[in-house]
C-alpha cells in the first residue's frame, strides 16, 4: 500500500511540473495548454512506473528492457508535436508548444525514474525558456527591423 501511495505522489509531482509549463502556454494564448501538458507529462511517469514495475516482477525471469519504453515515449510525443506545428503562407507556428510538450514528457519521464531535482530543475529551466527568453528575442528582433529599416 506504501508502494501505491509513492506512486500516486510521482504522478502528482509529474501532473504538477507538466502543469506548470501547459499553465504558461495557455497564458500566452496558445493551443496546448496546462491540461495537455500535465496528461503528456504524467503519462509519461506512468509508462516509465509501469516498466520498471513490470520489470522488477520479472527480473530474471523474462528479458525486459524498461529503457525502450522510454525511447517509445520520445517517439509518440514526436507525433502528438507534429499535430501542433502549422504551417500557413511560409511562417510555421506551435514549434515552441511542441518542443516544450516534448520537454514536458522529458520531465515526467525523470519523475518515473525518481529524478526530482533534474525534472525541477528542467521545469524551471523551461519557463524560464518560455518567459524571459520570448522577452529577449522579441526585443532582437524588434532591433533587427529597426537597423534594417534605417
Amino acid at each position: 500500500m506504501i508502494q501505491n501511495w509513492n506512486i500516486f505522489i510521482q504522478l502528482f509531482i509529474a501532473a504538477v511540473l507538466g502543469g506548470l509549463l501547459g499553465l504558461e502556454r495557455a497564458l500566452a494564448g496558445k493551443t496546448a495548454g496546462l491540461r495537455t501538458f500535465a496528461l503528456v507529462s504524467m503519462g509519461s511517469a506512468l509508462f516509465i512506473i509501469i516498466s520498471e514495475t513490470i520489470g522488477n516482477n520479472y527480473l530474471g525471469i523474462a528479458t525486459f528492457d524498461p529503457i525502450r519504453v522510454a525511447s517509445q515515449i520520445i517517439v509518440g510525443i514526436g507525433f502528438l508535436g507534429a499535430g501542433l506545428i502549422i504551417f500557413k503562407e511560409s511562417k510555421i507556428s506551435g514549434l515552441t508548444t511542441a518542443a516544450g510538450l516534448w520537454v514536458s514528457a522529458g520531465i515526467g519521464t525523470a519523475v518515473g525514474y525518481k529524478l526530482y531535482s533534474i525534472a525541477l530543475f528542467v521545469t524551471i529551466l523551461t519557463l524560464f525558456i518560455f518567459t524571459i527568453l520570448w522577452f529577449v528575442e522579441s526585443k532582437i528582433k524588434k532591433e533587427v527591423n529597426i537597423d534594417i529599416e534605417n
